[in-house]
């Protein structure tokens, strides 16, 4: 049945089955490995999968441009969970391979950065192709594609190699940070340390349109965590923002900053309101823009509107 069923970007083996497996429902779901993002997330539009666990966005590489993509385009779909989890890779061989036998390796596009320096002190004329996902590169060393595959080293068994070298990452405690996306409903609960994500499309090129669309936020006292441009594929010069700011759209200030975007820009595609993962502490509300002040402001106004002001004015 789909609602028993999530998807994830596949094969088996990768990062993301084990992001995937954290989740303590996945203990009573049926996991379906996908051959892309797009097709992980397809799944869930169509029908076929309840949701769909995807990577976004990595310590080093920054994001995952095949998921913002498909979150903006489409049909919409909503942001549920996220799930950190530590990237070290192990370097994949088959057995009897030896480090300077290796002419040719593989891995997804995003691992490359993150093994970069690895590789020339290591393997410094070793070929690199990369390959739809981790493990399928484990997959086409298993078949004889390449000599080496930097993937997860609990894909070895899956894919009869052998972790040659472990623990290989260029920058200490990368980490990537994986979504969960289902079809929209109502968001997740406010806990207090939440993220909001959304794109914001320009509706021109004009000086100063990026700075607009950063003001609905900082006059509200709402952080930003990310913000990246993307092309929207209709011409030179055209892009919208994938953003992730602080906060949960139930926050006083989170909501007004997306009235006012919406009020701005011709598009605005809200993609969920979610728990953050990680230990790290959310800041209090700057002064002036927790809920109970925004409170105050509007019980403040309306005495005005009535003719009722305090008695000294305020």
């Amino acid at each position: 049945m789909p609602a028993s069923r999530y998807t994830y970007l596949g094969p088996e083996g990768t990062f993301t089955e084990a992001a995937l497996r954290t989740l303590p429902e996945a203990a009573t779901r049926e996991l379906v490995p996908m051959v892309s993002v797009p097709a992980a997330l397809d799944a869930v539009r169509n029908g076929e999968a309840a949701a769909a666990l995807v990577p976004i966005e990595n310590s080093v590489e920054g994001g995952v441009t095949a998921t913002l993509d498909e979150l903006a385009t489409g049909a919409p779909l909503m942001i549920y969970r996220e799930v950190l989890l530590r990237i070290a890779f192990a370097l994949l061989v088959r057995p009897g391979t030896r480090l300077a036998g290796i002419k040719t390796v593989t891995g997804h596009p995003v691992a490359q950065p993150q093994v970069r320096k690895w590789l020339a002190a290591h393997l410094p004329d070793a070929v690199w192709e990369s390959s739809a996902s981790n493990a399928d590169g484990a997959r086409l060393v298993r078949e004889g594609r390449y000599d080496a595959a930097f993937a997860g080293e609990f894909a070895a068994a899956t894919y009869g190699l052998e972790p040659l070298v472990k623990d290989i990452h260029d920058a200490q405690n990368a980490q990537t940070r994986f979504v969960l996306a289902g079809r929209p409903a109502r968001p997740s609960a406010r806990t207090g340390s939440d993220r909001t994500s959304l794109v914001v499309w320009l509706g021109d090129d004009h000086p100063g349109a990026l700075l607009e669309l950063l003001q609905e936020f900082a006059a509200r006292g709402v952080n930003l965590m990310r913000i990246e441009s993307r092309p929207t594929g209709e011409g030179m010069g055209r892009y919208c923002f994938s953003v992730d700011c602080e906060g949960h759209i139930t926050d006083r200030r989170v909501g007004e900053a997306l009235m006012g975007l919406k009020r701005t820009f011709p598009k605005v595609r809200f993609l969920g309101s979610y728990p953050r993962a990680g230990t790290e502490a959310t800041p209090a509300p700057r002064p002036g823009t927790s809920d109970s002040a925004f409170l105050e402001a509007a019980e403040w106004l309306a005495r005005c509107a009535d003719g009722g002001l305090d008695a000294d004015g305020a």
